[in-house]
């Protein structure tokens, strides 16, 4: 594979970002339930911004910046305008092990900061890889709390806040 190319999503790429996120649904569980609407749970209300990494036409992965919601400021101590959560961060299976999940990570993270805003994020915390990937790029976990939904093996949430390096 060719080192992907990371750009802003345009609205013909979302036909390949849900068959991406589909594998990695089945693959990982990530999300943990399917949405009813991929597309629109791709593109939230709150989003700031979105990009693709893409590999050809292929699109191998995936990152929002969103606004963040008042419970998830007040986790971080920060007000909402202040904040740019980090979102639909995935990499399609045969793509990983190259660094894209974290280059994905560092383009959202610049973003948020672009637009003066500190990036933060949440993770469920059976996400191995994922909080591995989250503090080996320095971000700081700042709180657990019991999330809104049940894990893929039915039990509750709970997730973990992480502040973004400076």
């Amino acid at each position: 594979m060719a080192e992907p190319v990371i750009r802003p999503r345009h609205d013909d790429d979302l036909p390949a970002c849900v068959r991406t996120l589909a594998a990695v649904h089945r693959a990982d569980g990530y999300p943990a339930a399917w949405p009813a609407e991929p597309e629109r749970w791709l593109t939230p209300r709150e989003l700031l911004g979105v990009w693709v990494a893409v590999d050809g036409s292929a699109v191998v992965g995936h990152v929002a910046l969103t606004r963040t919601g008042p419970a998830l400021a007040a986790s971080v101590g920060h007000p909402e305008e202040q904040l740019g959560a980090v979102a639909r961060l995935f990499v399609d299976v045969p793509a990983r092990r190259g660094g894209l999940a974290a280059t994905l990570l560092a383009r959202a993270a610049r973003a948020a900061a672009e637009d003066g805003r500190r990036p933060v994020l949440e993770v469920e915390s059976g996400a191995a890889g994922a909080i591995a990937l989250y503090e080996r790029a320095g971000w700081r976990l700042v709180g657990t709390a019991p999330g809104d939904w049940l894990t893929t093996a039915g039990q509750p949430a709970v997730v973990h806040t992480y502040v973004g390096p400076v």
